[in-house]
């Protein structure tokens, strides 16, 4: 199983945590019974510690499990030895970006990296779907290296806005946010939607 997408990699995320944290419910709620019964006998160690161990066991082998299906892991793992297909220079300074260019078109598959500079305060960088949710984002600081490599799987257009706190918003005469670029980066080049 390997996800292209991180709404993909959330919705099987959710299904094993909610399954997983209910097991961690019932190791609590198993105690409290116990510790309010009148005739509570001593716990049972040996099935309690197996309990304990499965559930060690399958926290952390989900996690050894989904590592190479997290698309961008081993992208990152070995960044040093990937060219990026194209390079796109941001700045940012008194909560105003400064673009490469007023819209963005990359291809499906390409790898792409983001290159954000800070002139005064701490940023976040990112990408928004046009729901609102959050295709990936970094923490930009000032006086710092701040870059991502990402690939897109799916064709879409996506929106600029900060992840970090860096004071009241600012808006321009329009009553426009300047922290939030609509539709800045396109997607295109995917077939059905989907990976190539």
């Amino acid at each position: 199983m390997i996800f292209t997408d991180s709404l993909e990699l959330l919705s099987f995320h959710w299904v094993a945590y909610t399954i997983y944290s209910a097991m961690i419910i019932s190791v609590v709620a198993w105690f409290g019974y116990n510790l309010v019964r009148k005739d509570a006998k001593s716990v049972v160690r040996i099935p309690f510690y197996w309990y304990m161990a499965f559930l060690v066991t399958g926290g952390v082998g989900h996690h050894i499990f989904t590592y190479n299906t997290i698309p961008w892991v081993s992208q990152d793992i070995g960044r040093h030895e990937i060219k990026p297909d194209a390079s796109y220079d941001f700045t940012i300074a008194k909560h105003k970006w400064i673009l490469p260019s007023q819209k963005i078109i990359v291809q499906c598959d390409e790898k792409i990296l983001f290159n954000v500079v800070s002139k005064d305060l701490t940023y976040g960088f990112g990408l928004f779907r046009q729901d609102g949710s959050m295709v990936m984002q970094m923490q930009v600081n000032p006086g710092s290296k701040n870059d991502i490599l990402w690939t897109f799987h799916h064709n879409g257009v996506f929106d600029l806005d900060s992840t970090e706190y860096s004071g009241p918003v600012q808006y321009n005469e329009h009553g426009e946010n300047l922290m939030k670029i609509k539709n800045i980066l396109e997607v295109v080049g995917c077939k059905d939607g989907g990976s190539k």
